[in-house]
């Protein structure tokens, strides 16, 4: 529903939403240059010792008006013309002209009214509406995506367009909400849809009848400074039965013409003060500063625009369209999606199919919307999960554990099935993690947990007819793959080692496909990557990807992987057979999870074997000479030290600060994890003042890499788990 909310009123007025943002965000410049520009009166100086001045030199003078920013403004006539002019309170003379330039006109015309009228105005306050339900509706999915209000700033997972929506959303959120709702008050007061005010006091009837007193004898006007008046306006000429008004920050005086006396006092009301103060929040005038603020929270808006249509288009692109989506209050069957790419929510989809056809009103949600307090004629609840990384949540499931702890309802019975890779060391950790939460609550598990490996659709299906018999329905769930959208890698050159130590490995370098400018700049496809990243790789025969770490960026101008030949593996086989000019079927999927971060605190880089992929590329990109110490553990020097050259060469290009090895083939074998033990005291050192923990390999040297920094950090009171929590230890394992 809150995704819902957010969605349309996003896509459907984002343009009028994008025009009233940019020309806000304009007009926010002016109040700074008229408070810089405006020449200001000296400390002290009275409304008595100024009318003096500006009546000698324009002696049929009208009104004087003070705005908020300090500039003084006289209006006067001369030989039957009207003039006004910006005032020198100093002199009293004019020192530029007082009409708005016409740049500041045209934007303002433009944000109120788009140059339409009263038409324009109520579609700029539909818009103004638009952007208060995305304010609101957006805060309420960062804190869900993020876990909770105190987890606001915390780290983002996920690819380019959604980190930049919510990470500009959390600090613009609050700017665009206060925006919009001073804009919807300004214009329900421009249509007097607002309460009015209290009324002008009312004074005799009858004045002195005289003219002609000394302005500058008054005692109210000898007693007000300049720095509370907003406007004076005199007499009309000849009429003895006007009289002198004076507004200032404290009410407003009426002063008889002839005598100086005060005839009414009215005290500024609470009324006048919010909407006054309203104004100023809303313009800037009075808080040139604040206004500067607004207007660049402003300029998130097409930023907003922008990456929310992505993210918009992504999600479609990625997830199957679900048909006959029952609301969650009015289904039978919940299913809950954690995906990380994707391809979970396909199986969903097959499931949603099978049990719709089956009479069941069924509704499907991301993870991260769990919510059993909306569950209300729910009899089951089925969770298909993905891992992400180390046994993390996916995307689409980041808030679920901590909403699951937090629930004191018990939900309908649950079933729990993990997607994963049994050859990554996490296989299905996350949604293990989830059905040992649930039992840990005591609530009920309609099955036992249970997998589905490499997408695979046998498994799926014999956990389709489980759910079957334990729903007394026959059910055969016929799920086919959907294969990602692919491109031709073409090889350019490969370099093999290993060959001596019985484990074949290469480091193959394709070209980077041709890629449309706006895909470039989207970043879609090919369009962008760095080293880290993961390049899925479709074997022939097979629907199911093999994922390989990047080990080059975008700019190095190639597209560069570290293979090792397995037994039995038909990816790694097919890759190893390969010769320049040969091509295979490949994808791109981001890793943000796996990046150097910013910031000049040195790098720690672990890894053994064709782990140094991803590494190496990391140096290589290396060009601001960030300190980055390297452990990498190999065979053997002589059969597979991979990029050994390069690294001498990015050493020498102090790219790399220190490079050590170590070798578990020869007269003295060790291990990288022996390599860090040797080196106990810098590396503590290193992360004591700040440095970040990159790890990349297989799933034991992981292990042991952990194990060590647990003894090397002990004596700082610090563990592996705890630089994890704060982003500074991160991994990349298989």
């Amino acid at each position: 529903m809150i995704r819902a909310l957010h969605r349309w009123p996003g896509l459907l007025a984002l343009a009028l939403v994008t025009v009233l943002a940019l020309s806000g965000a304009a007009l926010s410049i002016f109040p700074a240059a008229e408070r810089l520009a405006a020449p200001q009166a000296e400390a002290g100086l009275t409304v008595a010792e100024l009318v003096p001045r500006i009546a000698a030199v324009y002696p049929g003078v009208e009104q004087i008006r003070r705005a908020p920013s300090g500039r003084i403004t006289a209006y006067w006539f001369e030989n039957g013309t009207p003039g006004a002019a910006v005032i020198d309170p100093a002199t009293g003379a004019g020192v530029a002209a007082a009409d708005p330039r016409p740049t500041q006109r045209w934007l303002t015309n433009l944000h109120r009214s788009l140059f339409l009228g009263d038409g324009g105005r109520i579609a700029m306050a539909a818009g103004a509406a638009a952007m208060l339900v995305l304010a609101v509706s957006g805060t309420l999915l960062v804190a869900r995506r993020a876990g909770g209000w105190r987890r606001w700033f915390a780290p983002l997972r996920g690819p380019l367009a959604g980190r930049l929506h919510v990470e500009i959303a959390r600090v613009a959120v609050l700017g665009l909400a206060l925006s919009s709702l001073t804009a919807l008050w300004m214009t329900a007061s421009t249509f007097d849809l607002l309460p009015d005010g209290p009324a002008a006091p009312a004074f005799p009837a009858e004045v002195s009848g005289k003219t002609g007193v000394a302005l500058a004898e008054i005692d109210l006007l000898a007693a007000t400074p300049i720095s509370e008046l907003r406007e004076l306006s005199f007499p009309y000429p000849g009429d003895a039965s006007d009289v002198v008004t004076l507004r200032t920050d404290r009410g407003t005086a009426y002063l008889d013409q002839g005598t100086g006396a005060l005839l009414a006092w009215a005290d500024l009301g609470a009324w006048e003060r919010v909407s006054e103060t309203i104004y100023m929040l809303h313009t800037g005038q009075g808080a040139a500063t604040l206004g500067l603020v607004l207007g660049l929270t402003a300029l998130a808006v097409p930023v907003m625009g922008g990456t929310g249509l992505a993210v918009w288009l992504a999600g479609r692109h990625g997830r199957p369209r679900i048909r006959d989506n029952q609301p969650a209050a009015r289904a039978e069957t919940i299913i809950l999606v954690g995906s990380e790419g994707g391809s979970t929510w396909g199986f969903a989809a097959t499931l949603h199919r099978a049990l719709s056809g089956a009479g069941q009103s069924v509704h499907a949600a991301p993870m991260s919307a769990f919510d059993p307090a909306r569950y209300s004629r729910a009899r089951r609840i089925l969770v298909l999960a993905a891992t992400y990384g180390d046994g993390d949540p996916p995307a689409s499931a980041g808030s679920f554990l901590d909403r699951l702890a937090a629930s004191d309802i018990a939900p309908a019975p649950l079933a729990v099935l993990g997607f994963g890779d049994r050859g990554f060391p996490a296989y299905c950790a996350f949604a293990r993690a989830v059905a040992e939460a649930v039992e840990a609550r005591g609530w009920t598990l309609l099955l036992p947990f249970d997998t589905v490996d490499r997408q695979s659709p046998e498994d799926f299906a014999r956990w389709g007819r489980a759910l079957g018999s334990a729903l007394g329905i026959a059910l055969e769930l016929a799920h086919q793959p959907v294969p990602p959208t692919t491109e031709a890698l073409s090889l350019i050159s490969r370099r093999d080692y290993g060959t001596d130590v019985q484990a074949p490995t290469a480091i193959l370098r394709f070209a980077v496909p041709q890629v449309p400018l706006l895909r470039r700049l989207t970043g879609g496809g090919f369009g962008r990557f760095r080293a880290g990243d993961l390049v899925g790789v479709l074997p022939q025969g097979s629907a199911v990807p093999r994922f390989y770490s990047l080990a080059s960026g975008r700019r190095d101008g190639f597209l560069e992987i570290v293979v090792r030949k397995h037994p039995g593996g038909l990816c790694s086989g097919q890759l190893m057979t390969l010769a320049p000019g040969d091509t295979v079927s490949a994808f791109l999927r981001p890793n943000p999870g796996f990046r150097a971060g910013r910031g000049r605190k040195p790098l720690i880089l672990i890894g053994a074997g064709t782990g140094i992929g991803p590494l190496a590329g990391l140096v290589r990109d290396n060009a601001r000479r960030r300190p980055i110490h390297l452990f990498f553990g190999i065979r053997h020097p002589d059969s597979d030290f991979l990029y050994g050259g390069e690294l001498a060469g990015w050493k020498d290009e102090s790219r790399l600060a220190r490079l050590v090895t170590a070798f578990s083939r020869g007269p003295s074998p060790r291990y990288v994890q022996d390599a860090l033990r040797g080196e106990a005291a810098e590396v503590a050192r290193l992360i004591r003042d700040g440095a970040r923990v990159m790890v990349c390999g297989g799933r034991n040297m992981a292990a042991g890499v952990a194990d060590a920094l647990t003894d090397i950090l002990a004596p700082a009171g610090l563990t592996p788990a705890a630089l994890k929590a704060e982003g500074r230890y991160v991994e990349d394992i298989y």
